[in-house]
């Protein structure tokens, strides 16, 4: 696993030009089953059933935001002049959210640990822990997208005919993700599973409400309840990325035999 995302955060404009059929099988199989396996212990917190449907659905979701994106960003190509048509756009973004599911699917031990051990939907305490838990894996989605993009500078750098056009396509390709795959986020609910309503693949209205509106209603939640438990496991977490990703750095500046 480890080899596998030292050879993603290794960038080359090469992987834009003629990425071979098996190259393009395999990041495509890192991403879905990287997302898979999170998705499960996302799910699982609400019931086991609860995590098969999110194993499909975060797969699902990184599709389609793939899918609009590859398009948008085709577009922006053009408009910001960096060359970089449909195809290649597709196959950046492609290799970012191999990079995301790589950084997700490693911390999927410690997401299913807690999972197990925040209070149950059944419990008292269940408001309080499903808010907790959703702005937990909110933050980690956001910082492994956020990872996943921001790996493709060099990559952007080294197509894009100066930095200045380099920087303006990557932060269009960051806001891109975070807008189309939190809407979409949306209309796939439920990912994490209220406590007051029956598990489902899919909500009734799908369009009703907004992620904004939530995530801002599960911060004021944790934050009235002061739900310390929540904060802590996020602590670690976050403390369990960053040593992860500084022995992955690490590991790149190794001299290769």
């Amino acid at each position: 696993w480890t080899q596998t995302m030292r050879d993603y955060l290794s960038p080359t404009a090469k992987i834009l030009e003629a990425p071979s059929g098996a190259a393009l099988t395999r990041t495509a199989a890192v991403t879905l089953l990287g997302f898979g396996i999170y998705g499960y212990t996302v799910g699982y917190w609400r019931s086991p059933l609860m995590g098969v449907y999110v194993a499909v659905k975060m797969p699902l979701l990184i599709v389609l935001t793939l899918a609009c994106n590859g398009l948008l960003n085709g577009l922006l190509g053009m408009l910001l002049g960096s060359g970089l048509g449909f195809y290649q756009s597709m196959l950046a973004l492609l290799r970012a959210f191999a990079i995301s599911a790589l950084v997700l699917g490693s911390v999927a031990p410690v997401t299913f640990f807690l999972a197990v051990n925040v209070p149950s939907a059944d419990s008292a305490q269940a408001a309080s822990a499903h808010s907790a838990y959703q702005l937990t894996h909110v933050f980690l989605i956001g910082v492994a997208g956020l990872v996943g993009v921001v790996r493709l500078q060099k990559l952007l750098e080294s197509c894009c005919p100066n930095r200045t056009i380099a920087l303006s396509t990557l932060g269009a390709w960051i806001a891109g993700n975070s807008f189309l795959g939190a809407q979409f986020s949306w209309i796939l609910r439920p990912f994490f599973g209220a406590p007051g309503l029956e598990v489902a693949f899919l909500r009734d209205e799908p369009m009703k409400g907004s992620f904004y509106e939530t995530v801002w209603q599960s911060a004021m939640t944790v934050t009235d309840s002061v739900a310390l438990d929540g904060f802590l496991a996020l602590a670690v977490i976050i403390a369990l990325c960053a040593a992860f990703l500084h022995h992955i750095k690490q590991e790149q500046q190794k001299p290769r035999p």
